[in-house]
């Protein structure tokens, strides 16, 4: 014996089930940490240190700044800013830059390595560029990052240096 259940049929039950069920409870937010908190207030500082001292040095690009908890990368909370510009447009012979990938992924770099950008201390994974420029320093609470893109390498180290040194003072 064959069985078919008509449109209106099939409608009624699938709306019957979907309010019959128990609703889902969202996740739990992960409370956010005194420490997480002070970054927040200070990201802010850093990055208008590090915006000053780009503009110090004549040059222009995107900063990046971050807040690891804990020993190992399991998360971060990040802010960045654009100094006069955030990618460098191609050209005919170029294809231009994104200066704010640059500068995030020389962030991931130092997230996994713990260590400044560009010395990772083995061969670059892909995603990553290898560049030099980003810093990063152990705090009493996890890791501060700092990292620039637009300038040389040196210039680059300058200016995260200057956006690290202010995170340090609060963290």
């Amino acid at each position: 014996m064959k069985h078919t259940l008509g449109i209106a049929t099939i409608l009624a039950l699938l709306i019957s089930s979907s309010f019959a069920a128990e609703p889902a409870s969202p996740p739990a937010a992960a409370a956010r940490s005194a420490s997480a908190r002070v970054f927040d207030e200070v990201a802010d500082t850093a990055l208008a240190a590090m915006s000053k001292r780009a503009e110090e040095l004549k040059i222009s690009g995107a900063a990046v700044v971050a807040y690891i908890e804990g020993d190992n990368t399991k998360g971060w909370s990040s802010k960045m800013v654009v100094v006069g510009k955030m990618a460098n447009a191609p050209t005919e012979k170029n294809r231009g830059v994104n200066l704010l990938a640059i500068a995030y992924t020389k962030a991931a770099e130092m997230a996994d390595t713990l260590k400044d950008s560009g010395n990772a201390g083995r061969p670059t994974m892909a995603g990553e560029t290898g560049y030099k420029g980003g810093a990063i320093k152990k705090c009493k609470t996890g890791y501060l990052i700092a990292a620039f893109s637009g300038g040389p390498a040196e210039s680059d180290f300058k200016v995260s240096q200057a956006g690290l040194e202010v995170l340090a003072t609060k963290l």
